[in-house]
C-alpha cells in the first residue's frame, strides 16, 4: 500500500511539472511577441536596413543561431528568459523587408492581420491536438528536421535563381512543416521529453514565427492590391 501510494504521488508531481511547463512556456511565448512587434515597429518606422541576398542569409544565420546557442547555454538562469527576449527582438527587425513590401499594398494593413490571425488559429488548433490526442508524433521528429534542411537549401539556391513558382513552393513547404512541428513541441512538452520551458518557448517561437512570415508572403502574393 505505501509502495502504491508512492507510485501514486510520483506520477502525479510529474504530471503537475508538465503543466507547469507547459504553462510557463505559452507565457514566455505570449510575452515575446511584445519585443518581436517592438522590432518590427522600430524597423519599419527607421527604416532599418536588412541585409539581402547571400551575405544576408549568411548574417542572418550567424547571428540567430548566436542566439539560439546562448539561450541554450542558459536555459536554466534568467540570462537565458533574456535572451530570448533579445532574440524575437532581432527577428522582429528581420521582419521589416516583408512588412514594408505588404504595406506597400492599399490593404497591407488587413494582410497583416490576417496572417496573424491565421497563424494563431493554426496554433491554437494544432497545440490542443497535441494537448488531448493520444498519437505519438515523436516519430516525426526526423522527419521534420529533414524537411528544414531541404527548405534551407532550397532557399538558398532560390536567392541565386529568383524564382517566383519556387518561392511559392517554399512558402507552402515551410508553413506545413512548422505546422507539424508545433504537434511535435507541444507533445514533447506533455509527455515530458521537453521540461525547460525556455527550450520549449525558443521551438514553439521559431514555429509560429515561420508560420507567420511564410502565410504573409503568400497573402502578398495571392492577394495584395496596389493602387
Amino acid at each position: 500500500m505505501i509502495n502504491m501510494q508512492k507510485t501514486y504521488d510520483l506520477g502525479g508531481s510529474s504530471v503537475a511539472v508538465r503543466h507547469n511547463v507547459l504553462r510557463n512556456t505559452y507565457w514566455l511565448l505570449a510575452l515575446s511577441m511584445i519585443p518581436t512587434v517592438l522590432g518590427a515597429f522600430f524597423g519599419v518606422m527607421m527604416h532599418v536596413p536588412v541585409p539581402r541576398g547571400f551575405i544576408g542569409f549568411f548574417v542572418f544565420m550567424a547571428v540567430a543561431y548566436g542566439f539560439i546557442w546562448g539561450i541554450e547555454k542558459n536555459k536554466h538562469s534568467g540570462l537565458g528568459v533574456g535572451l530570448l527576449l533579445g532574440f524575437t527582438f532581432f527577428m522582429g527587425l528581420m521582419l521589416t523587408p516583408l512588412l514594408t513590401r505588404t504595406l506597400g499594398f492599399s490593404n497591407g494593413g488587413s494582410l497583416i492581420m490576417l496572417a496573424f490571425g491565421g497563424t494563431a488559429t493554426v496554433f491554437a488548433t494544432l497545440a490542443s491536438i497535441a494537448t488531448v490526442s493520444k498519437r505519438d508524433f515523436s516519430a516525426m521528429g526526423k522527419w521534420l528536421f529533414a524537411g528544414v534542411i531541404v527548405v534551407l537549401v532550397a532557399g538558398l539556391a532560390n536567392i541565386y535563381f529568383q524564382m517566383p513558382a519556387l518561392h511559392i513552393a517554399l512558402s507552402v513547404m515551410v508553413i506545413a512543416i512548422f505546422s507539424a512541428y508545433i504537434l511535435y513541441d507541444v507533445q514533447q512538452i506533455i509527455n515530458g521529453g521537453e521540461t525547460n520551458y525556455v527550450s520549449a518557448t525558443l521551438a514553439l517561437y521559431l514555429d509560429v514565427y515561420n508560420i507567420f512570415t511564410s502565410l504573409l508572403s503568400l497573402l502578398g502574393i495571392a492577394g495584395g492590391d496596389r493602387d
